[in-house]
């Protein structure tokens, strides 16, 4: 009797054992992140602080039967899902070293031509503070399907050290659920000429520009992301320069049947705030926005929120006709600045006491638009109509079963990611978005890989001996 009990009590201490040795084998030093997110595939990045090969489970309906490993056993990954399913809500978590992370969930983009999207952006916010964490906060509550990030994602240089404090920690709940894109402002140039900015983000490319600029559709919508610091010359020419990326716009643009298109940069070409309209931007840039119809033009850098009313040229276009309307939406979290002249003429609406970010839905041939704080204030909203003809049939995108997953690199045109440098934050991923300081590795109601089976056997075999014991 006493053997069996001794048994009985190995079992479940090799477990724990195993568990705990396994559990502190490694964690994660960045939660992950989604990236590259389309109709079809995904791509999950994370970071972790020792050498393994880990893996991104996920599935629908809440089930995480499906295996994505990683192609190598370093620390900095970002593993593709691919052959999934549009417009469908997906569960992941990564298993790591043995450890694991909480469940989450995000949805893919919609079938190309979908007549309905969801987006939220905002700029300058990189700064790792309560305003910006409440921004974040507050959009995810909205849950948007794709978020905008308008450049000067990480004060005060966008060094290595500033993207994981300043926008990783911070920003992971958002991060980790809403699919991401991205322009570079201008404090992520401070750091060679924002390479920190390309080695921490995996975003759409041109074949021009690399992750520079480029452009996507969701659903009915074409974006399209501009490099304005580039186009200022503060790129190395061989990357990325104005009549490159001009040429390249025009030709994106052009090609675009898309019934509403996007733009979105970190200069505004309009602008009543400290660092006022950007000539240069608007001279190389609006010509083309109002030759191909975009109707929104998306900015940040002036730390406060403008609307403009729809421009031709250098002011207000004439009424009747369809021209872009120009937004900065630069109150994600860096101090707000007041305005030192009166409100323009071509200024509808302005806010300079208000962190705020904008919402936006686009539904058939309606975009309506909200500019919120995070408590949902409304500082303004509006909407923009115009006719569609008939939506065509659109075939649903098949899933390829026979697509295997893969480990995602930086894009084409930048150097491999370096060894990440010393990180602070805890690590792990949140149950919820409102607990964003839950962060454990092994947080409660995370197995620990493997040895987790353990515990069921030798728990039922020490039943067992208690049971012959009370009939004894």
């Amino acid at each position: 009797m006493h053997r069996l009990y001794s048994l009985a009590f190995g079992a479940v201490a090799a477990a724990l054992t195993f568990t705990a040795s396994s559990a502190s084998a490694a964690s994660l030093t960045r939660q992950p992140y989604l990236q590259r997110v389309g109709p079809d595939t995904a791509t999950i990045a994370f970071r972790l602080d020792g050498n393994c090969v880990p893996s991104v489970r996920y599935g629908t309906q809440g089930s995480t039967d499906q295996s994505a490993p990683s192609a190598d056993a370093g620390r900095n990954h970002a593993i593709v899902l691919s052959g999934l399913r549009p417009g469908t809500e997906y569960t992941y978590l990564v298993e790591a070293c043995g450890a694991r992370t909480n469940p989450v969930r995000f949805s893919t983009a919609p079938v190309p031509g979908t007549r309905s999207v969801h987006f939220s952006a905002v700029g300058d916010f990189g700064m790792n503070n309560a305003d910006q964490r409440a921004v974040a906060n507050a959009m995810l509550g909205r849950k948007p399907q794709l978020f905008l990030m308008l450049g000067d994602n990480a004060y005060e240089s966008g060094t290595e050290a500033e993207f994981q404090n300043n926008l990783f920690v911070p920003m992971a709940p958002l991060l980790a659920q809403v699919p991401s894109v991205a322009v570079p402002g201008n404090h992520e140039y401070v750091t060679n000429r924002a390479q920190p900015y390309f080695d921490n983000l995996y975003l759409p490319t041109s074949a021009t520009g690399g992750e520079h600029y480029y452009s996507f559709d969701w659903g009915h919508v074409h974006f399209a992301a501009l490099d304005a610091n580039c186009a200022m010359g503060m790129a190395a020419q061989d990357r990325c320069s104005l009549t490159a990326q001009r040429k390249w716009l025009d030709q994106d643009l052009a090609a675009s049947n898309a019934p509403w298109k996007v733009v979105f940069l970190h200069y505004p070409p309009w602008s009543s705030g400290e660092h006022g309209s950007q000539p240069l931007i608007r001279r190389e840039f609006s010509p083309l926005f109002e030759k191909y119809g975009v109707d929104l033009v998306l900015t940040g850098h002036d730390h406060h929120y403008e609307r403009s009313y729809p421009m031709k040229g250098d002011a207000v276009g004439p009424s009747g006709q369809r021209n872009p309307t120009y937004l900065v939406v630069g109150g994600g979290g860096a101090s707000l600045r007041p305005f030192q002249t009166s409100k323009p003429s071509w200024t509808v609406v302005r806010n300079d006491r208000d962190h705020g970010y904008l919402d936006v839905k686009v539904e058939e041939g309606t975009l309506s638009a909200q500019v919120l704080t995070p408590s949902g204030q409304m500082i303004d909203s509006f909407t923009l109509t115009k006719d569609l003809p008939p939506a065509a049939e659109e075939a649903p995108v098949p899933a390829d079963p026979s697509s295997p997953p893969y480990a995602e690199q930086p894009g084409p045109l930048q150097p491999s990611t370096p060894t990440p440098g010393p990180v602070t934050g805890n690590p792990g991923l949140p149950t919820t978005p409102e607990d964003p300081e839950d962060l454990g590795a092994n947080a409660p109601g995370c197995s620990a890989g493997p040895a987790m089976a353990l515990l069921p056997a030798g728990v039922l075999v020490l039943a067992g001996a208690l049971r012959r014991r009370r009939r004894r």
